[in-house]
């Protein structure tokens, strides 16, 4: 029997996120996720998918990047510098989300064909799995579950001592909360020392996204704004990454395959 993955979506579109957002990236959204944070916005690919062969996916990530083999519009080869990678790559990026990518084992080797194959692979994870299985070419950008989310008791803190230049660690952060406890974790293990850090604002979900499975914020948190929290990471001279979710301004934050 051919190995199978149950995958939620595959479509190209636009890096939304990380170090590197904005760049032509293929998205394969694996089903189901053992977590239930407060915030999450695809709650739909906790159920929702189809069982397809890896030799299936593989040939629509290959079909889908074809179109990036030839000379550009521009007349040049779309290749692009990125860290770490000598001569750059050609484009597009391929990312593993989900739901949590990691509960699926067939992913594995299928992210390690990608990486023969010559793609750049990232891998958006939870941290609450292992990220040690993975080949050491793919780039981990790995959550850290803020207390806002419901599901900081999930992190697996050995995978902290496994990371490398480049990894990319985010946090999600939705109150002064959590904002008071990423500062903790930075000073304790010094992650910006390993690889880049990132840090998300909770942008409240719509009636759609809101998935009843969702854990409630816990009692006495209070909400931090997009500018406050920007302020603030200025104010005490933090070595991360700010970021938007740069999808969300270009197509509706409700919108799917983008």
């Amino acid at each position: 029997m051919s190995e199978t993955l149950v995958v939620n979506e595959v479509y190209l579109s636009l890096q939304g996120e990380s170090t590197f957002a904005g760049l032509p990236c293929i998205f394969v959204r694996l089903t189901a996720c053992n977590l239930r944070c407060s915030y999450c916005d695809t709650a739909y690919a906790f159920t929702e998918g189809v069982k397809r062969t890896l030799g299936d996916v593989r040939a629509e990530i290959d079909r889908l990047a074809e179109s990036y083999s030839g000379v550009s519009a521009i007349g040049t080869l779309p290749v692009v510098p990125i860290p770490g990678a000598a001569g750059g790559h050609r484009l597009p990026l391929v990312e593993f989300t989900g739901g949590e990518p990691l509960l699926q084992p067939r992913a594995v080797g299928l992210m390690r064909d990608l990486c023969d194959a010559g793609y750049t692979v990232l891998v958006e994870t939870s941290g609450a799995h292992d990220i040690g299985v993975l080949d050491r070419r793919v780039r981990r950008i790995m959550d850290l579950k803020s207390p806002s989310s419901g599901e900081v008791a999930r992190n697996r803190w050995e995978n902290v001592a496994l990371l490398r230049e480049t990894d990319e660690v985010k946090f999600v952060l939705g109150t002064w909360q959590d904002y008071e406890w990423m500062k903790g974790v930075l000073s304790d293990h010094r992650i910006h020392r390993q690889c880049p850090v990132l840090v998300s604002w909770v942008a409240p979900l719509s009636p759609e996204q809101r998935h009843a499975s969702l854990k409630s914020v816990p009692p006495g948190h209070v909400a931090i704004s997009r500018k406050e929290l920007a302020d603030r990471i200025i104010e005490d001279r933090l070595p991360v990454r700010f970021q938007l979710q740069m999808h969300k301004y270009v197509w509706s934050p409700e919108a799917r395959g983008v």
